[in-house]
């Protein structure tokens, strides 16, 4: 993720998301097969979610978004449908981890203001979020910085073979 500005209409998945409402558990059995596990993303939580979801869109959720398991596929099919970011009230640290390990950014904000296709402005490095639909400025906390370099980079392994470490003072 190496722009530090994104731009998406938000696509609205609501309070409580679990990782099964990512990836129902009865497509489990495609975990190796990541490009079919995709067609699957939010089947059950946000209908049409894969005919809607588009390159840049911004997942938006509201207070406990990723509780549940720690399966790592819930990121990277949320990122395979073409989302860039993710904002939330919450997040499931597990979950929170496991997203920007693999280069999906999420950032912690009141969602509450945003409604389902308002066009979104996210400026990373201030921490911002404009809603160029209501007019409305959102601030959400920014990023460590090893975090931000891990997006940069593309997610933790990319990092490490770039960095060879994840120490921040070599």
């Amino acid at each position: 993720m190496e722009d530090t500005m994104l731009k998406g209409r938000a696509i609205i998945a609501g309070d409580d998301v679990s990782t099964d409402d990512i990836i129902p558990g009865r497509f489990a059995h495609l975990r190796s097969n990541l490009p079919e596990l995709a067609k699957h993303a939010f089947e059950d939580r946000i209908p049409g979610f894969q005919e809607r979801a588009k390159e840049g869109d911004v997942l938006v959720g509201g207070r406990n978004f990723g509780l549940g398991s720690s399966r790592e596929h819930a990121p990277v099919v949320i990122k395979m449908s073409g989302v860039d970011a993710i904002l939330a009230k919450s997040v499931a640290r597990i979950f929170y981890r496991n997203a920007i390990n693999q280069g999906m950014v999420v950032l912690i904000c009141d969602t509450d203001g945003i409604s389902d296709g308002d066009s979104l402005e996210i400026r990373l490095r201030e921490g911002i979020v404009f809603n160029h639909t209501t007019g409305a400025t959102l601030v959400c906390g920014k990023m460590p910085k090893l975090m931000s370099d891990i997006l940069a980079a593309g997610g933790l392994v990319p990092y490490i073979k770039q960095h060879g470490t994840l120490d921040v003072d070599s």
